[in-house]
């Protein structure tokens, strides 16, 4: 569990650039407008927070809030010039699962997932491989699967979206063991600055598999504007 961010460039070649390549007044737009919506919306929802803090606690032991390591993109400028970064910053969610729960299970399938290897996801999520996710995870807590159906549990990454880890628009950051997976032509959804949501979740979700959603994220990173955020 990761406690502070850690930033490092990978070595393998990525569509990062497409992502330098973009009007330099987007760019700042976009962050001006993440920056007011999220710093916005953590102040009106701050007694939503608390709220399903206590019921997270209560539920069962451990803290409300869940924090993991996730790999995004980010910019940096030095000395006037332009960079992007693809390193790992903590990740905020509400907790859905025990504390300690062993992540062997949601790796295994993952693995699964990207190489669509049906027969394994079906054994993970006892025989059901039209949801591409895990369903039934013995991990999860009884208000963890309400949260994770509503997405409420997603609602603390508007504080890493205040902070610019991420944006409320992208491709979904994934876990650091999933980019260990991935084969050359995956990195390609690294090139935009992770999101809350995107292309993938609004148009498929969990429908779609590895390669849908891949290809999903490059058609967004590839066509950034406004008008597609919104």
């Amino acid at each position: 569990m990761a406690q502070s961010s850690t930033w490092l460039v990978l070595e393998q070649e990525t569509a990062i650039c497409l992502a330098s390549q973009q009007r330099w007044s987007y760019l700042v737009s976009k962050r001006l407008f993440d920056l007011i919506i999220s710093g916005i919306l953590l102040i009106l929802l701050s007694p939503l927070f608390l709220v399903l803090a206590v019921l997270i606690r209560l539920a069962s032991p451990g803290p409300a809030i869940f924090k993991q390591e996730r790999v995004g993109l980010r910019q940096r400028t030095r000395c006037l010039r332009i960079t992007w970064e693809v390193g790992t910053f903590t990740f905020y969610k509400f907790r859905t699962m025990y504390q300690d729960a062993d992540s062997k299970m949601h790796q295994a399938y993952v693995q699964a997932f990207i190489h669509n290897d049906q027969q394994g996801m079906a054994q993970l999520q006892n025989g059901d491989t039209e949801v591409r996710k895990l369903v039934d995870d013995p991990r999860v807590t009884t208000i963890g699967r309400f949260l994770r159906k509503s997405s409420l549990d997603e609602l603390p990454q508007l504080w890493n979206v205040f902070k610019g880890d991420m944006s409320l628009v992208g491709p979904r950051p994934p876990i650091p063991y999933e980019v260990e997976m991935y084969k050359p032509q995956y990195y390609r959804r690294l090139g935009a600055k992770p999101g809350m949501t995107g292309l993938w979740q609004v148009t498929a979700r969990s429908s779609a598999d590895f390669e849908e959603m891949v290809s999903l994220d490059v058609e967004y990173i590839e066509h950034q504007s406004f008008w597609l955020d919104f």
